[in-house]
Formats: structure tokens, C-alpha cells, sequence
């Protein structure tokens, strides 16, 4: 009788359930496809509900449709980690104590792991810590490429090259949207600098723009399937980035067929008509139109809100412009917030902390490691017998991921890189002393925008006096670690401003070479996401790249000095000796100048395709370290290059294969770099390009062969002639090794 009963209401329970799907309406049935639930939602909307859904309503969210039940809209601040949250119209903190979040390390630093797999790691924990707290769009990752090391922003984003930018973003992309929140790729495009972000007019060419500039976005869009995309401050052809024909109807959604949302940069849109017509999806922003102040709460002045409104009403236009960005934005929430099996998320776990030390670990580039007259390498770092050690410099006790700009976070935790040594000494020899010694002072601010944590840093010594206290420290000392380098406040590695220098602010150059008359075991960690000036590289016996690590800083740094990791980062880009050793500073284009009649401030792209190592190659210059160069506690060997076949038509593939050995002993990990050559070209070409890499992880004596398979995309330029990417017929190089100065290996093919 009880079966007979469960039965029965599991019946009518099913029967309901049926009716209930039965009688919802299309664009609330999951089972229907997004088009046709698109379509359905769009035709019973009215005219004020199409213009709310396309502007913002607060600071960070945009507003659904409440009368369908579609919920608003919330973004937030990336790429590094879940930005805290602010008040509805301020930018002010709101104050909350449930949004705290784990910092994952810089763009820079995940792009130093040549890993995809880190990538994809990087984008599900972001997603699930922005699930967790009701986030439906991360404005993230940055893809701009690296034109000049000044770029305050540069930290943000995936270095010089834009195959490895590609190939990282694409698995970041694709990782943080398997958790159901959208990833909104950055700046599109050419927003190389910050300092005159709001108003430079970049003029570079078409083949300049589309092999340099633009192939981390279209892999984004094409190879990632990204649904959101932010349009860029600064302009292209003197019209703005945020609502430029070119790039975002032509480019972005003709020719690369991009069905997802174009996104204002926070104040980037100027015009409405232009907003309209210039494919623009989604206006945010601040104050009244972004870019000045003007009244509180004022959203509906907004450039797509009432006057695009006033204009329709008028018979000025009609609504299938504003039809179609309203048919972008149902097909993200259908996506993210209508999206009713997307999974809760959570915050600041265990395999979160875990990930932003795995990815801290494989990015951290080892850049020198050379040994003592009669001595082994200096790292991984042998306390066994040491009485004292002494870490030296700022940046060993400031807070790394506050402050920088809308990248700044409110992190649960940040190990710093004194207590991660701290704590490592500490059970490798118990006995042993660590002293620290300031050496230095920068900036002793460890706020930004509200959020403010950590110990003081206050120090009101001379330069002499730290300078003093240092050396002698140093003199008694079996080790010191230098750990300095830029920080994330103004004029450094921050939004909105460039840096004023290349070398090392604060006179950390000079007091390292005073410690080095002193003591001769002195390690550098450089704290950054730029190249600095090295006046001293050779005087140091180790360098390590330690970038931004995000909360488990201290401890990945540790890992690496002491052995317990041995590194595999890899630079993702050029790190040059001197500053005009870089193409956008050597041709003097940088920051650019007003035109004789004031009205436009122009910034020419004179290097053109030679950005980054495709420079130093053209001009013969030997960098401080190249593209690509990181080394490792262990070595390895390459066998010899075979390609699969030696002719290649336009509709195959080709594969080149290469033995890798482990030769020393210990367990390590290598990056296969494989560059191609063109012998005769019709155009002028870069020496060599990155076309395929693969990290490969072998135990002491372990061989693996490693294939890389390219096609005639790898081959192509793009011809201006034709505005076409094309493949000339004739003999290529593959160039294959361990960094763009390191290509041992040589295959010869033909293109038919």
C-alpha cells in the first residue's frame, strides 16, 4: 500500500511538472534553443525595458527585465581576483566582510608558465570565486600586448607575443565560462599605454593591427567563444574604441562573427549616435557620462539611455539597432544569469589557495643562476651549514595585491615574501638567524580605495641610514636576498599612469652595488610585471622574475629559492638592456604628440610588426635576457629535429618532433619552442615568430619526444593589398629550442 502510494505521487509530481514546462513560456524553457528563447523574450519587451537592459543601473550592474523574471546583471573587476565590492554609486568600499577572496598571481605571471593547462586551472577559480559571490561577468583577462615596458598596465596583461597570448587566454577564457560566468576579454584593442588612454588616436597599420594587435582578441572570440567583449578609451582612426566601425561592426562582429556583447570601458562611451550606429552593446560608467563629474544616480543620461530613447521617439532611428544589441544581451543572460545549472561556487578554498601557488610556482622565471669562481649555482640555496641569512629591500614587506587599479583586491590573505622565507628557514635549520633590513623606501602607502591591511611600512630614515644598515648587515651575513623591484602604486605597475623610468626606482641600483662589494651570495628577487634596467647583472650571481604573486607570494617565492620547486618559467617578453633598445622608444613614437592644431593627440606605431624580439632581431641587439629565456636547477638536452614530411600544401599540416632528456637530477619541467622562418618573402618579415610551444615535465634521465603540428596559418602574413592573411608558396625554417636566443634545432620545409 505505501509503494502504491509513492507511486502515485510520483505521478502526479511528473504530470506537473510536465504541465508546468508545458505552459512556461519560450524564453523561460532551457529546453528550447538560446536563439529561439532570444527571439521570444525580445518580442515582449517594450521600448523602456530594451533601453534599460543595454546601459548600467549602478556602479557594477546592469539591470534585467523584472517583469519576465530576468535578474540584473552584476560584473565585476579582474583579472587577478574577485574586485571587493562598492557602494551603488561610489566607488567607495561597501564595507562588507564576506568579500574577502583569493588573489591569484599577474596576467604576466601566468603567461610566464607557457602553460594552458594553468590557464584553464586560473579561469575555473576565478569563476567558481566569482559564482560564490553572485558575479556574473568578470571584466577579464587583458590581452593588449606589450609595446613598451613603461606601460603601467603591463602587469595585466599576457606580454609581447601574440601566439602566447593567444594560447594562454583562450583556456582562461573557456575555464572561467564552464563555471557560468562570462569572461569580458580587454582592451579592444591597441591600448598599449596609460598615461594618454583616454584621448591617444593610435595610427598603425593593417598588417601591424592584425598580426600584432589583434590575435589574442580573435582567438578570444573564435577559438575561446568569449561572450563579452570591453572596448578600449583611446581611439583608432579618431573615433573611439568603445563605438569605432571598424573594429567592432566590421572587424569584431563581420568578419570574425562575434554573436556576444560589446561592453563600454567604465566611462568609455561619448556619443550617442555613434554608440548606436558604431556597435556598441553596453554603456557603463561612472557619474553622468563617465568620463566628468556630474549628478548622483544619474544613469538614465547615460549616452544609451534617455537620448538614445528621445531618438527613436523622434523617428531618428528606428529600434533595429537597439534590437540587436538587446538580442546580444538576452543571449548573455541566457548564458549566465537565466542559466539555471551553473554551479554555486565558493570562495577562498583550500584548491583555490592551491591553484595560486601551483600557478605562482610554474611562472616564476629563474633568470640567472651563474656559479661562483670553483662553485656550484648559487640556487636552489643550500642553508644546511649557514648561520645567517639577510633579506633586504621593501617589496620583502609590502602588500602586493592592493593598490594598481581596478585590478586592486581585498585578498583573505597575502604571505609576504619575509614571512614565506621566515618560515621556510625555519624548519630547513632551526639554528639559523634571518635579519632583515629596510634598505630602502618607496611608497609606504598599503591602501587603495578603501581597503586597507597589513603591517605598517612606515619608515622615516634617510637614504644613507638604510643604505648603512644594510651593508653592515650584509657583511656578516652567509646569504642576502634582495627582494625589490617596482610595486603596484602610481608611476609603477598601476592603471592609469606610465612609468617615468626604466631603471629601478627609489635607489635600489646604487644600494645593491654597495651591497655587492660587501658580500658576493646575494640573490635578486625582482618584484614586477615589466622589465627594469639591470645596471648591475653582472655583479649578482642569481636573478629571479618573481612578478605579482597574489596571496601565497611569500610562499612560492620560498619554494623556489629553497629548492622545494624547481622553476620553469619562461619571460613572455623581451627584457631589454637599455630603453631605447625597444623599437617604440628607439623611433622616439612614444607617448606620441598633439597635431599642429591641437585637437588630436596622435601616437604612431613607426616599429610596426617589429614589436618585442621581431625587434631586436631586426636590429641585431643582444637583450639583457630574451623572449623565452628562463632557466632551471636541472638541465636538459634536445635530440635531433624531424618533420614529417619536407613538402607542405596550403591544405595540410606539418609536424615537426623533437626528443627532450632530462640530463640532470632533479625532476624538472622544459618549454619546446618552435619558431618559424621565412627564407623569401615578397614582403619584409620578422626573422623568426612563435608559432608552437609544449611544457613537458620529465623525472632525472627521462626522455619524451615532444610534436608540434602547425598549418599555413602559421606561415602567413597579412597582405594589405588584399586585406587577407596569405601564405606564399616557397621555403620556411622551423627554428626549434628553449628560448628565442636558444633555437639549436633547424628543419628546412617547402610551402607548395
Amino acid at each position: 500500500m505505501i509503494k502504491k502510494k509513492v507511486l502515485t505521487l510520483c505521478l502526479i509530481a511528473a504530470s506537473t511538472m510536465s504541465a508546468t514546462a508545458q505552459s512556461l513560456p519560450t524564453y523561460l524553457d532551457e529546453t528550447k534553443p538560446i536563439e529561439q528563447r532570444v527571439e521570444d523574450a525580445l518580442s515582449r519587451m517594450t521600448l523602456d525595458e530594451k533601453i534599460a537592459v543595454i546601459h548600467a543601473q549602478s556602479k557594477f550592474s546592469s539591470p534585467g527585465v523584472k517583469r519576465l523574471g530576468l535578474p540584473d546583471f552584476w560584473t565585476d573587476d579582474g583579472p587577478h581576483g574577485v574586485r571587493p565590492d562598492v557602494l551603488w554609486d561610489e566607488w567607495v568600499q561597501a564595507g562588507q566582510t564576506n568579500d574577502s577572496c583569493v588573489a591569484f598571481p599577474a596576467l604576466t605571471c601566468l603567461a610566464a608558465s607557457w602553460n594552458p593547462q594553468m590557464a584553464r586551472l586560473y579561469g575555473v577559480s576565478l569563476g567558481e570565486e566569482g559564482r560564490y559571490r553572485g558575479k556574473d561577468m568578470i571584466l577579464a583577462p587583458g590581452v593588449n600586448i606589450n609595446r613598451t615596458p613603461l606601460n603601467g598596465r603591463n602587469f595585466e596583461y599576457m606580454g609581447e607575443d601574440p601566439y602566447l597570448t593567444s594560447r594562454i587566454a583562450v583556456p582562461y577564457i573557456q575555464g572561467l565560462q564552464s563555471t557560468g560566468v562570462s569572461a569580458c576579454v580587454k582592451h579592444y584593442a591597441l591600448n598599449n599605454d596609460e598615461e594618454n588612454r583616454f584621448f591617444v588616436n593610435v595610427i598603425v597599420s593593417d598588417r601591424a593591427l592584425h598580426e600584432i594587435y589583434l590575435p589574442a582578441f580573435k582567438a578570444a572570440v573564435q577559438e575561446g567563444g568569449v561572450w563579452a567583449v570591453m572596448g578600449a578609451y583611446n581611439k583608432y582612426k579618431t573615433q573611439h574604441l568603445c563605438h569605432n566601425n571598424i573594429m567592432l561592426n566590421k572587424i569584431l562582429k563581420g568578419d570574425w562573427q562575434f554573436d556576444g556583447v560589446v561592453v563600454s570601458d567604465w566611462g568609455g562611451a561619448h556619443n550617442t549616435e555613434e554608440a548606436i550606429t558604431n556597435g556598441l552593446d553596453m554603456e557603463f560608467g561612472s557619474w553622468t557620462d563617465g568620463m566628468r563629474d556630474g549628478a548622483s544616480n544619474a544613469y538614465h543620461t547615460y549616452y544609451l539611455a534617455d537620448p538614445y530613447k528621445k531618438l527613436i521617439l523622434e523617428g531618428r532611428y528606428t529600434e533595429k539597432e537597439l534590437n540587436d544589441k538587446v538580442r546580444r544581451v538576452l543571449r548573455l543572460f541566457f548564458r549566465t544569469t537565466m542559466n539555471r545549472n551553473r554551479a554555486q561556487g565558493f570562495l577562498c578554498s583550500e584548491s583555490h589557495y592551491e591553484a595560486a601557488r601551483k600557478i605562482a610556482d610554474d611562472g616564476i622565471v629563474l633568470l640567472k643562476n651563474s656559479p661562483l669562481k670553483g662553485a656550484a649555482p648559487l640556487l636552489p640555496l643550500d642553508v644546511t651549514n649557514a648561520k645567517r641569512v639577510l633579506v633586504v629591500g621593501e617589496n620583502a614587506i609590502k602588500m602586493m595585491t592592493v593598490g594598481g587599479g581596478s585590478s586592486s583586491l581585498k585578498a583573505q590573505k597575502e604571505i609576504l615574501p619575509l614571512d614565506g622565507i621566515i618560515s621556510k628557514l625555519s624548519t630547513l635549520n632551526p639554528q639559523l638567524t634571518v635579519d632583515y633590513a629596510r634598505g630602502y623606501v618607496g611608497d609606504t602607502v598599503q591602501s587603495y580605495n578603501g581597503v586597507s591591511m597589513g603591517r605598517s611600512i612606515a619608515d622615516s630614515r634617510s637614504a644613507n641610514e638604510l643604505t648603512k644598515e644594510a651593508v653592515e648587515k650584509a657583511k656578516s651575513a652567509d646569504y642576502v636576498i634582495f627582494v625589490g623591484g617596482l610595486n603596484k602604486n602610481d608611476y609603477q605597475d598601476a592603471e592609469g599612469h606610465d612609468r617615468k623610468e626604466y631603471g629601478l626606482p627609489y635607489g635600489q641600483n646604487e644600494l645593491i652595488e654597495a651591497l655587492a662589494k660587501v658580500n658576493k651570495n646575494i640573490i635578486y628577487v625582482n618584484i614586477s610585471g615589466n622589465a627594469v634596467e639591470l645596471p648591475w647583472k653582472d655583479k649578482v650571481p642569481a636573478i629571479i622574475q618573481g612578478w605579482f604573486l597574489g596571496s601565497e607570494a611569500g610562499e612560492a617565492i620560498a619554494d623556489v629559492l629553497f629548492g622545494d620547486v624547481n622553476p620553469s618559467g619562461k619571460l613572455p617578453f623581451t627584457w631589454y638592456a637599455k630603453l631605447d633598445d625597444c623599437g617604440a622608444h628607439a623611433l622616439k613614437t612614444y607617448p606620441g604628440t598633439w597635431r599642429e592644431n591641437g585637437d588630436i593627440f596622435d601616437e604612431e606605431y613607426k616599429e610596426d610588426i617589429y614589436v618585442g624580439y621581431r625587434w631586436t632581431d631586426k636590429q641585431k641587439i643582444r637583450p639583457t635576457f630574451a623572449f623565452g629565456h628562463g632557466l632551471s636547477y636541472t638541465t636538459f638536452k634536445l635530440g635531433k629535429a624531424v618533420a614529417d614530411k619536407k613538402v607542405m600544401t596550403a591544405d595540410e599540416t606539418i609536424s615537426f618532433t623533437v626528443s627532450v632528456t632530462n640530463t640532470g637530477k632533479r625532476a624538472g619541467a622544459e618549454v619546446v619552442q618552435l619558431y618559424i622562418a621565412d627564407l623569401k618573402s615578397s614582403l619584409p618579415r620578422p626573422m623568426k615568430e612563435l608559432k608552437g610551444f609544449q611544457k613537458v615535465f620529465l623525472q632525472p634521465g627521462e626522455t619524451q619526444d615532444v610534436t608540434i603540428t602547425i598549418n599555413k596559418d602559421a606561415l602567413s602574413f597579412y597582405d594589405e593589398a588584399t586585406s587577407a592573411w596569405k601564405a606564399e608558396a616557397g621555403d620556411f625554417e622551423a627554428l626549434i629550442g628553449t628560448a628565442s636566443d636558444n633555437l639549436p634545432q633547424k628543419v628546412k620545409f617547402t610551402l607548395k
